[in-house]
């Protein structure tokens, strides 16, 4: 799963990803903001085939935030 999420970061935001690890923010670390993080999360609707609600963002704020919500909803890979 995290390295799904690097790989969006790289091709989406030209993000070095040795750089990524679980503690790593989207907003203070990668410089990404709400609609930018938006964006990120309509591709992972894509990819997995659900829909992640907008309020739900509201506690996304690290790489690891992303990964755990995704595997609570229950969802690998």
């Amino acid at each position: 799963m995290l390295d799904k999420i690097k790989e969006l970061l790289a091709v989406h935001f030209d993000i070095d990803t040795d750089e990524v690890n679980e503690e790593t923010s989207f907003r203070e670390d990668l410089g990404i903001d709400s609609l930018d993080l938006f964006e990120m999360v309509m591709e992972l609707e894509t990819e997995y085939g659900f829909e992640i609600p907008a309020e739900d963002l509201q506690d996304i704020h690290t790489v690891g935030d992303i990964v755990e919500y995704l595997q609570d909803k229950g969802i690998t890979g």
